[in-house]
């Protein structure tokens, strides 16, 4: 997946969003994981801290 891939499906999923908080954290939630994936941020569940160093 590029990074132009992960920007269309973020933009694609922004305007699902209905304003509902709780009809919309599903949503938001694949929406930071996609950004934290164009920061290159390590998800919080992810058990692997560092790839290049192997701890």
């Amino acid at each position: 997946m590029t990074l132009e891939d992960v920007q269309s499906e973020i933009t694609a999923l922004e305007g699902k969003l209905s304003g509902d908080m709780f009809a919309d954290m599903e949503i938001k939630d694949k929406i930071h994981n996609l950004k934290m994936k164009l920061n290159g941020t390590k998800p919080m569940n992810q058990s692997i801290e560092c790839e290049g160093c192997g701890s």
